[in-house]
């Protein structure tokens, strides 16, 4: 579990997170969600450590990475796993070497157990038989498969994704989305997803929470959403027509519908 408590961060005279609290579930996967400029990247760049909040606590299972040394940070950053919007794989290495560098970054493993262990999380994302491929000559979602393998290389405690279905299809979104939501279940991973993506917020929003101009103004699920009385929420998640049909859908036959709907179609 992670608690963010109280967090203020101003850049350049500028607030752009006001005494923001939320606390992010281990075995779940939390959003953050908020349109652009909202502030929910300053606040996972926050609970990553990639950026230092003026005041507040930031908890890993009740460390707080806002006191610890660098040292103590090194030791924690071993236990996240992290998976960028743009996949971040290296162009020169194959989708094994991908996979094996932070293993070969933080333990001293053999050769062959990192190898092990690099197509045990390749066969997790169902991409034995990829391994001798370089980047350039697989899909983006392979791609993203890929990154999620490594992310989860070192068996984390705390996984992080930054957009992980930017420019991917809707298909292979809601297949990144299910292998998300599938590894966070099986591993009891603490996961903290940043997203745009409604279909996203819809179909695994097990703990959601809305930022907007900085502050947290909204908490709750996937099933919640659509009775919520907060205007800036409703603006925001159904925005558009196919989405407005959806809660109309759900509200006329109630919360189980939402497993009878295809939101791609």
């Amino acid at each position: 579990m992670i608690e963010a408590k109280n967090i203020s961060k101003t850049f350049d005279g500028r607030t752009v997170l006001h005494s923001v609290s939320a606390t992010f579930e281990a075995g779940k996967t939390n959003l953050i969600i908020g349109q652009s400029g909202s502030g929910k990247t300053v606040l996972m760049k926050s609970l990553v450590g990639l950026v230092t909040p003026e005041e507040g606590e930031i908890l890993f299972d009740g460390r707080d990475i806002m006191r610890m040394n660098t040292e103590q940070k090194k030791q924690l950053r071993k236990e996240i796993g992290m998976l960028f919007q743009g996949s971040a794989l290296f162009d020169s290495e194959t989708v094994l070497g991908n996979v094996m560098f932070p293993l070969v970054m933080f333990t001293n493993q053999s050769y062959n157990e990192m190898r092990a262990r690099a197509m045990f999380c390749l066969e997790r994302v169902n991409l034995i038989g990829a391994e001798d491929k370089y980047p350039a000559e697989i899909s983006g979602g392979m791609q993203k498969r890929v990154a999620i393998a490594r992310a989860i290389a070192l068996n984390p405690k705390y996984l992080f994704c930054d957009e992980p279905n930017s420019g991917l299809d809707p298909k292979t979104s809601i297949v990144i989305d299910e292998l998300l939501s599938d590894i966070t279940h099986e591993y009891n991973i603490t996961t903290v997803i940043n997203t745009h993506d409604m279909n996203s917020v819809l179909g695994i929003g097990e703990n959601i929470v809305f930022i907007n101009k900085g502050h947290r103004e909204w908490v709750g699920n996937m099933h919640q959403i659509y009775n919520t009385d907060n205007a800036t929420l409703n603006d925001f998640v159904f925005a558009t027509e196919l989405f407005q049909q959806v809660r109309r859908y759900v509200a006329d036959n109630g919360r189980g519908a939402t497993n009878h709907i295809k939101l791609n179609s």
